[in-house]
């Protein structure tokens, strides 16, 4: 098994969303395509991936760095012991005369081909990614359904209670239990009377969680915290700065209910120094590492290992993402579950065709690889990338 050829395009997200902290109005993503040489069906397996949402397209330094780095490699040196592609040896040379630190720099890149790598692999197998994660890392041990929950609550032009009402209503029809929505980017009053409105559509309080995106001040964080603590919501995510870990610590120590973040930390190290000195409570705190943008799903196996020796606990890792490729890790890894972004972000929102979502669990797809062929808007993007 060799790789051919890699190819990357920038895709718009297209949206007009905002969060707290920016609008996704010139969002882009980059969309990876890994060809090798291994024909089925008349066509080579292709890999694919894309560096996820929130985090604009990095084509340049792949094509400057990585890219040649993996394609001059001996094709034997990229290989395991029966002859297919190691993914921890494609990481390794393409991090290859990287000097440490300043991993967001490079960890989306990497991770973003490294994915790719993995979607390769799997469907030279034969087999979902799900399972192959299993089999490698969890003695072949996973789940029939992995819980989900909505991403949404956006600040959208109309901005209204009705609107948010109705988009509610739309996801427990469709068959969610729970949901966040954004906070911070309105005044507090307002932000409770949309917390209000969603809440008397739910099951409770502890159904919804809300997102801060790390835009508040100090003074703005401690204001949302007093005004969020007699809600007992399931979560309060990204209060301060990501990396900002005294701020993390002190409403450690004041904020009773489960905070999360993550979300905007790129590499192990990141999240040993969120446990080391940001005061994350291993009993309740929300762990949501983006794989993608991490350096790639081997990077983020590792880094589980050491959030399980510091105390932590897979049940709470819940990758940031929505897409099918932080499904797959939650499914084959264990984790605690899978974010879901339905009717957003244009083609990269959402899982493949048939994944319905039944009492907040949805149950595993076959789909050999990742998955995005059967996710049609988005896999046409991906084939013509990689038909030239």
């Amino acid at each position: 098994m060799r790789i051919t050829g890699i190819f990357e395009k920038a895709v718009p997200v297209a949206s007009t969303m905002r969060n707290a902290a920016f609008d996704f109005s010139e969002m882009t993503t980059s969309v990876v395509a890994v060809v090798t040489d291994v024909m089925r069906h008349g066509r080579p397996v292709v890999g694919y991936a894309f560096n996820s949402t929130g985090r604009y397209a990095c084509g340049a330094a792949m094509r400057a760095r990585f890219v040649p780095r993996i394609l001059s490699a001996a094709p034997d040196d990229l290989l395991d012991e029966v002859g297919l592609i190691d993914p921890e040896k494609v990481r390794k040379r393409m991090m290859l005369r990287e000097k440490p630190g300043g991993d967001a720099e490079r960890s989306v890149p990497i991770g973003t081909i490294e994915t790719a790598v993995w979607d390769a692999l799997a469907k030279v197998l034969d087999r979902p990614l799900w399972h192959v994660l299993a089999e490698r890392f969890c003695g072949g041990t996973s789940r029939s359904t992995v819980p989900c929950y909505v991403g949404g609550g956006w600040y959208r032009p109309e901005g209204d209670l009705a609107a948010l009402s109705d988009e509610v209503k739309r996801h427990l029809q469709a068959g969610y239990k729970h949901i966040k929505i954004k906070v911070g980017g309105v005044a507090v009053k307002d932000d409770l009377a949309r917390i209000d409105t969603a809440i008397a559509l739910m099951a409770g309080a502890d159904h919804l969680a809300v997102d801060a995106n790390a835009a508040l001040s100090i003074s703005r964080m401690h204001e949302y915290a007093e005004a969020l603590a007699p809600y007992g919501l399931r979560w309060f995510e990204e209060p301060c700065a990501p990396l900002d870990y005294r701020a993390f610590a002190t409403m450690a120590k004041t904020y009773r209910p489960a905070l999360a973040t993550g979300e905007n930390l790129f590499c192990q190290q990141d999240v040993e120094n969120l446990f080391s000195f940001g005061g994350f409570r291993r009993d309740r705190d929300i762990l949501q590492v983006d794989p993608p943008q991490a350096y790639g799903v081997g990077a983020y196996v590792k880094m589980i290992e050491r959030v399980e020796a510091l105390g932590g606990a897979r049940a709470r890792i819940f990758p940031h993402g929505g897409n099918m490729m932080s499904f797959a890790l939650v499914a084959g890894l264990g984790l605690g579950g899978c974010e879901s972004y339905p009717g957003v972000f244009a083609a990269f929102g959402g899982f493949a065709d048939g994944m319905d979502v039944r009492d907040g669990e949805i149950a595993l797809p076959d789909h050999a690889g990742i998955g995005f062929e059967a996710q049609p808007a988005l896999y046409a993007i991906m084939r013509e990338l990689a038909d030239g």
